[in-house]
């Protein structure tokens, strides 16, 4: 199968990476079911039910005509409305978008709410552009998108380069042609129908995972050291929940490099890569000028990109981008006898450094189900949404640690179940698979 799959997508390298390695999780339920067989259910799964591609038409602040291609894969909805997130990048390819609507899949089956997967977005990039510029194109995009959404049909989120600001205008430009104030976007401001804690939910979801792992062996994260990759809201608010749970993040990054700071990044310090990263859009290196006692060392340009994986700690948060930690990076993590990996990017480990990792015999989350808590807040907002009512930052801290904490325990069940007890990568894929495929027969051939 993987070898007709892959001549029915050429070129298409990310998409291929993640149903490989779905395929070799779920071959005991292929053995155990010859229906998933006969019905073809992994086929269906990934040939996604619509695939829309369109163009963005705008007009740039000299007044000239900007052309871009937005996409919506609408991968599954068998267990729900079309759900996942948008976004604007110049390395928005259809195949990266096949493959984060792939994951979805499984991971919105993981967190048992009534989700399905789309992953969609256009090869924009809002680097470097005014607001006003950035307000059209959104405006744009919505003019075509707004015929392919809706409250019970596809809820798009934010992703890369798609923040509150890019959600604000796409759901005003929504609102004014639809004549309709629904939640059709998640990921919009609190005082518009949005919810407490969503741009901090995948970091934090994702502490609340590697806590539950830890738990496991009667241990935690207090006192651990950890390594964070990027410097986004994903790595941050991952950092920032390390610290409230006493952990010391001591490397961080960009695209361009990466501090290490022994002492440890504490509060007073992640507040000033806050201003840098998310207020100044600066560069990380300029953390080293207000801490002399941390490390810079840039990597752009160099061949081997992930030479932060080979600062000694005992966690380990790919939160960047897809394919950043490589196999010399994870052997990197085995040498040090790093204890545990989650992954809070879309599949950071490329196929080789997957398998280093899982061979370690350390504890490893992949991100379908490490970094759920982003979709889990999305769904939060969006039954706040229906029931016109809004919860306080505390309560929905508290469903997402339960929402992560069934995610762990799904996880661990499945694994066990088919003869691959403590393994997260099986367990998560089985898991997920099992679920959607089990509505997929139910609703028949279709």
């Amino acid at each position: 199968m993987i070898k007709q799959l892959k001549e029915k997508n050429p070129g298409e390298d990310e998409f291929l990476q993640a149903a490989e390695e779905i395929y070799e999780s779920i071959q005991p339920l292929l053995k155990e079911n010859q229906q998933l067989k006969s019905e073809k259910i992994y086929e269906r799964m990934l040939e996604p039910e619509r695939i829309i591609t369109f163009r963005v038409t705008w007009l740039d602040d000299n007044n000239e005509v900007q052309v871009n291609r937005g996409y919506r894969v609408q991968a599954n909805s068998a267990i729900g409305p079309y759900k996942g997130g948008l976004r604007f990048s110049p390395l928005v390819t259809l195949s990266v978008l096949k493959f984060l609507a792939l994951e979805q899949t499984l991971k919105n089956a993981l967190t048992g709410l009534p989700l399905g997967a789309a992953k969609g977005g256009a090869d924009f990039d809002p680097k470097g552009r005014s607001d006003k510029e950035i307000m059209r194109f959104c405006q744009a995009f919505m003019l075509e998108l707004h015929r392919h959404i809706g409250h019970q049909i596809d809820v798009p989120a934010g992703d890369m380069g798609v923040g509150e600001r890019e959600i604000g205008y796409m759901f005003g430009a929504f609102k004014k042609i639809k004549n309709k104030f629904t939640g059709v976007l998640t990921g919009k401001g609190t005082m518009w129908g949005g919810s407490y804690i969503r741009k901090e939910a995948t970091g934090y979801g994702l502490i609340y995972f590697a806590q539950e792992m830890l738990k496991q062996h009667d241990d935690s994260l207090e006192g651990k050291t950890c390594i964070i990759s990027g410097s986004g809201n994903v790595s941050i608010f991952a950092a920032e929940k390390a610290i409230a749970m006493g952990a010391k993040p001591v490397a961080m990054s960009d695209s361009s490099g990466f501090i290490v700071d022994k002492e440890g990044i504490d509060e007073e310090k992640l507040e000033h890569i806050k201003k840098i990263k998310l207020e100044d859009k600066g560069r990380i290196q300029t953390y080293c000028e207000q801490y002399k006692e941390a490390e810079y060392v840039e990597t752009k340009g160099d061949k081997n990109k992930n030479t932060i994986w080979q600062v000694k700690a005992d966690c380990a948060f790919p939160c960047a981008t897809q394919n950043e930690l490589d196999e010399n990076g994870a052997k990197s993590l085995v040498e040090n006898n790093t204890l545990l990996i989650a992954e809070g990017a879309n599949m950071p480990c490329t196929a080789n450094a997957a398998k280093v990792l899982q061979k370690g015999k350390m504890l490893y989350a992949p991100g379908k189900a490490s970094n759920a808590g982003g979709v889990a807040i999305s769904a939060i907002e969006m039954t706040q949404n229906s029931m016109g009512v809004y919860w306080t930052k505390e309560e929905v801290d508290d469903k997402l640690l339960e929402v992560m904490q069934r995610i762990h325990k799904n996880c661990l069940q499945a694994a066990k179940e088919y003869g691959k007890e403590g393994d997260y990568v099986s367990g998560a894929n089985i898991y997920g698979f099992k679920k959607v495929s089990e509505a997929m027969m139910a609703q028949g051939v279709i």
